[in-house]
């Protein structure tokens, strides 16, 4: 049975929630990563992803300056560097060389991707949409890669700040 209960405590019950890695070169010639928690699969033909992403970000002034982005699927292993992205700005520190990431040059798109991830793909920007606080950004696929070892597993925001994989019991409302 459904009680009603405040937005953010209902809200709180989504986790696991899946994690992405943005990264789009911004106007300094710097390939600036911002791990997000609100993405999605748009379109399977043409294939098409989407993120939102706050709109003060300085990773707003780089998906528009490239008009494209590499979205990365990090894997569990990556979770400390997820955090480094999600809670630093690329306009006070050139992420991926402060944290020493392993990458690896994009084939389709003027970009990297995250040679740990469980998977990468790149996308060329189609459309974005002001949606309140943040903008919605959609890309068409243009390459995609796997990692080479298929047993990696996904990193999950977990809630309240935790990431890890997606295990059952690993969440905060079951801790």
């Amino acid at each position: 049975m459904q009680q009603e209960t405040s937005y953010a405590k209902a809200i709180g019950r989504k986790y696991p929630e899946a994690v992405v890695i943005a990264v789009a070169r911004d106007p300094q010639g710097y390939c600036n990563p911002i791990t997000l928690g609100w993405s999605m699969i748009v379109s399977g033909e043409p294939p098409m992803l989407a993120v939102a992403i706050n709109a003060g970000a300085h990773s707003v002034g780089a998906f528009r300056h490239s008009r494209a982005f590499v979205l990365g699927f990090p894997s569990a292993a990556q979770a400390e560097e997820a955090l480094f992205y999600g809670t630093r700005s690329g306009r006070d520190v050139h992420k991926l060389e402060a944290y020493g990431a392993a990458t690896q040059p994009a084939t389709a798109v003027d970009g990297v991707l995250l040679s740990d991830a469980v998977a990468n793909f790149e996308c060329v920007l189609e459309s974005e949409t002001p949606t309140g606080d943040h903008i919605v950004f959609v890309g068409r696929v243009v390459a995609s890669h796997a990692h080479s070892d298929p047993s990696l597993e996904r990193l999950y925001s977990l809630g309240g700040g935790a990431l890890g994989p997606a295990l059952p019991g690993n969440t905060l409302a079951q801790r």
